[in-house]
């Protein structure tokens, strides 16, 4: 494994990776993904291998440009041309019907495929230069928090990986949003960047978000109930229960809060994250890690406002995180 800074030479190295079958991690505007050619069944095996990910959760295959769906999707609906013409290159997956000679190892077994084309110049170059599907999961052990910086990648896959193209760190810091438009109903299987609101205003019609993942008939990425989650037992608390958990002196804690003025001690790490959803979001993943790997006894998160530009970094605490009980 080695990171590279990127430049034409090291584009060239990616793609010759790839078109070997081997795993090239590569950084997008959210996090970075762990990519392998999707028409390479073997490839694409090497992914699940490397993030010890369960066969049957789909990956999302990054494309250059929105005229390449067809090559994947069939039945391509005017909803997702609207939203490809708004939106793409962007922070968005949309769920379709896949192509029957489309191999199912990339999509979980299932008949549906996630698509999308990212919104960052490394990975559009290397797409573009690659011509064709790179299915790319976050370049993280399944469940785990999702890397937004090459040394994130390296730390955690190390050799499992082949290369690692260096972009710094990732703009937006959470996932894209994953949007379902292979039913009836477009349905919101994924809170990201681009938010409910923002897809129902260019779709001009109600966009569903499912009360229970038994309602849902589509399988995506993101979506078991513990994710994104560090190894150190992780609460999420308001303001009121920071103080009653930081009374315990005799543990070893790191704390994220989300606008509370709280001091480092010699048993408390203190990481101060703004009420800012854009920087919080760039931040999140990052600062977890750094907490992570100090061997704390606990790790306590301050509830961040709960509007619906927050609604994506909510998602991830939920799961990443319990609920402070008493």
């Amino acid at each position: 494994m080695t990171i590279f800074n990127v430049n034409s030479e090291t584009i060239k190295k990616a793609v010759n990776h790839l078109k070997n079958g081997n795993l090239v991690a590569f950084p997008t505007e959210t996090v970075y993904g762990l990519g392998a050619d999707a028409n390479n069944p073997e490839a694409v095996k090497r992914i699940f291998s490397a993030k010890n990910r369960p066969a049957n959760h789909p990956l999302i295959v990054h494309l250059a440009r929105f005229e390449q769906f067809d090559l994947w999707a069939q039945n391509i609906p005017d909803s997702a041309i609207k939203l490809a013409t708004h939106f793409f290159p962007a922070p968005l997956a949309i769920i379709l019907k896949k192509r029957v000679d489309v191999h199912t190892l990339a999509t979980g077994g299932q008949d549906t495929i996630a698509l999308r084309v990212p919104n960052h110049p490394v990975a559009l170059e290397l797409l573009r230069a690659f011509d064709g599907g790179i299915a790319a999961p976050s370049a993280n052990k399944f469940c785990r928090i999702s890397p937004t910086q090459a040394q994130h990648v390296a730390a955690e896959l190390g050799e499992s990986v082949d290369i690692i193209l260096d972009g710094g760190a990732c703009e937006i810091g959470v996932e894209s949003t994953i949007i379902d438009l292979s039913g009836d109903k477009p349905t919101l299987l994924r809170f990201g960047k681009i938010t409910r609101s923002e897809l129902e205003g260019v779709l001009q019609m109600e966009v569903v978000i499912p009360d229970s993942l038994a309602k849902i008939n589509v399988r995506t990425a993101g979506m078991m109930a513990t994710h994104y989650a560090p190894l150190t037992k992780s609460l999420r608390c308001d303001a009121n229960e920071l103080s009653i958990l930081l009374a315990d002196v005799d543990k070893k804690m790191g704390v994220l809060t989300c606008g509370s003025q709280i001091l480092s001690t010699q048993n408390r790490k203190v990481i101060a994250l703004p009420v800012d959803s854009v920087i919080y979001a760039q931040n999140l993943y990052a600062k977890l890690r750094e907490l992570d790997v100090l061997k704390l006894d606990l790790i306590l998160v301050e509830k961040p406002p709960q509007h619906e530009v927050w609604q994506a970094i909510n998602d991830r605490l939920n799961k990443a995180t319990h609920d402070a009980t008493y």
